[in-house]
């Protein structure tokens, strides 16, 4: 496998994709913005991500068959899970069936990046997401067992420089859940790259 689990900055974007050699498009996952549509940092995500060059196409996986989803992912080159809410992207990708679907194409070589919530969701569980998001944005789930990728539950904008995630937010996320779920901090400029089964934080200036 190999995965890119951004917490904010994209500077590790553009190596990553450089080094594949899968040709096709990146498949971006929205659904984790559904609440968000007029926010600015969608449109800035959004915008990052084609700056890269490469073909995008939006992906709502929520309101995609999972036989659809298959055949779209069968010809991408990435798959891109974008930011927002933690809770209502594992409930889409649940509820929908494409959460094996997505599992599936990653574990057999289609490339992964994730940003903030996409990268938790890469995790075995979301629990310790739930001070940062709002759990009640998946009210359908039954558990909150994530895609099972990576061994840590990512926990994004560890160094607090979010105003919606400051410095208190995180230490008491660690806190509260550090003792019973294996945490993955990560700074703004840090990303987590899996890859020849070995997972290494770099930077992403």
């Amino acid at each position: 496998m190999r995965l890119l689990l951004l917490s904010l900055h994209p500077g590790a974007l553009r190596p990553f994709l450089d080094d594949g050699d899968r040709p096709g498009p990146i498949v971006y996952i929205d659904d984790a913005q559904a609440a968000f549509r007029d926010a600015p940092f969608v449109a800035a995500e959004r915008e990052a991500v084609r700056s890269f060059g490469r073909d995008v196409i939006d992906a709502t996986l929520r309101d995609t068959a999972p036989e659809d989803a298959d055949r779209l992912l069968s010809r991408a080159g990435a798959v891109y899970v974008a930011g927002g809410s933690t809770f209502a992207l594992l409930e889409a990708l649940r509820l929908s069936g494409n959460d094996d679907v997505l599992v599936d194409h990653v574990r057999r070589g289609l490339p992964y990046i994730g940003l903030s919530a996409g990268s938790i969701v890469a995790g075995p569980d979301v629990t310790p997401a739930s001070l940062m998001d709002d759990p009640a944005d998946g009210r359908a789930l039954e558990n909150h067992d994530g895609l099972g990728l990576i061994d840590a539950t990512p926990i994004p904008h560890a160094d607090g420089q979010l105003p919606q995630y400051p410095p208190e937010l995180i230490r008491r996320t660690i806190d509260t859940y550090g003792s019973d779920f294996a945490l993955l901090p990560l700074r703004d400029d840090q990303a987590l790259l899996v890859e020849d089964g070995s997972a290494t934080v770099i930077a992403s200036r």
